[in-house]
């Protein structure tokens, strides 16, 4: 790239600044008509690494902001995980409930997922209906779901009979549409490259 003269570095500051207030004007605006404050289903899909992490990632904002956090770990179980060891730092303020026993693969014993499952939605269900909690975190629920270990209606009417400012986050692959549909924010993490194709093992602190 050339060296630019003064007067061109002016007028390249000078064009950036009108683009940035114009978008600015944009901006406030767009924030000043969302006016709403109700609380928000958010669901973390996709086959990319950082859906869980995301989840937890919102837990400690939520108790950076005074607020009470419920988890419920569908399927996982077997391996100790570092967000757990971390948020039961927390007793007060973090309700964590481990209800898995494993990935499908591992347990291979359908009935007994299925049981897991039912189990742990009653937990979730508790945390549904009190509006004390601020943020609900559903992790790999949408596992139970592809697997039909629980309805997934059922499992919609109670999310959206929730208190009204309760935040609630579900993770796990191949999240069903029908909770895309009624979800305020999705996102869908892709893989773009992951350690493991390499043959690196799931290291602590990245992976659990």
């Amino acid at each position: 790239m050339h060296d630019l003269t003064p007067e061109q570095t002016a007028a390249l500051n000078e064009r950036h600044r009108e683009r940035m207030a114009r978008k600015k004007a944009m901006i406030d605006a767009r924030i000043a008509a969302a006016d709403k404050q109700v609380g928000i289903l958010i669901v973390n899909t996709g086959n990319g690494k950082g859906k869980s992490s995301s989840a937890f990632g919102m837990a400690a904002r939520a108790l950076g902001h005074g607020m009470k956090v419920g988890v419920v770990q569908f399927i996982k179980g077997a391996i100790k995980t570092g967000e757990e060891a971390f948020l039961r730092r927390f007793p007060d303020e973090v309700s964590f409930h481990v209800m898995g026993e494993g990935y499908t693969w591992e347990t291979q014993n359908r009935e007994r997922d299925a049981a897991k499952a039912a189990l742990a939605w009653e937990q979730a269900r508790r945390f549904l209906q009190d509006p004390a909690i601020g943020l609900v975190v559903l992790d790999e629920l949408n596992i139970a779901l592809k697997y039909h270990y629980l309805d997934v209606h059922a499992v919609i009417a109670d999310l959206l009979d929730r208190p009204i400012m309760q935040h609630v986050v579900v993770t796990g692959r191949a999240a069903p549409p029908e909770l895309v549909a009624v979800a305020d924010t999705v996102t869908e993490m892709k893989v773009v490259k992951h350690a493991f194709a390499a043959g690196i093992a799931a290291q602590a602190g990245t992976e659990w």
